[in-house]
């Protein structure tokens, strides 16, 4: 069951890919191999304007992104239509564009400005986040 949230702004550092499965992929599997994920807090998000993925993790103290060939940007906050989906990897990931399609049927008014993310809560544990209108 979805329910309506508030987020605060998330900077991140984030590798950009295009919105096709394999590449989504390959931009996972980069990132995590330039940054261990364990003890850190991951995010992709899409851009409906751009049509653009990004692979994200959140910035730390010490974090050189530059030096690792990654870009800092920041997910922005306000109100969000929630969904979390529970699973084993990797058919958990297979849930994730048929239920932004209902959140988007669910939405009285998404809003197109900023990006739906995923945050990565736990391997088996993702919550689906689409804005809306604050």
């Amino acid at each position: 069951m979805s329910d309506t949230i508030e987020r605060d702004d998330v900077n991140v550092m984030f590798l950009r890919t295009a919105d096709e499965v394999r590449e989504i992929q390959r931009g996972w599997a980069r990132l995590e191999e330039l940054v261990p994920p364990r003890g850190r807090k991951f995010y992709g998000t899409f851009d409906p304007r751009t049509k653009e993925y990004r692979v994200c993790v959140q910035v730390k103290e010490g974090d050189d992104p530059t030096s690792l060939g990654l870009e800092l940007g920041v997910i922005p906050g306000g109100t969000y239509l929630r969904e979390r989906l529970r699973g084993e990897p990797p058919a958990i990931y297979q849930q994730i564009a048929p239920t932004f399609q209902k959140l988007v049927k669910r939405a009285a008014s998404p809003d197109q400005s900023r990006p739906s993310i995923e945050f990565y809560r736990e391997r088996d544990e993702i919550d689906l986040l689409l804005p809306v209108a604050d």
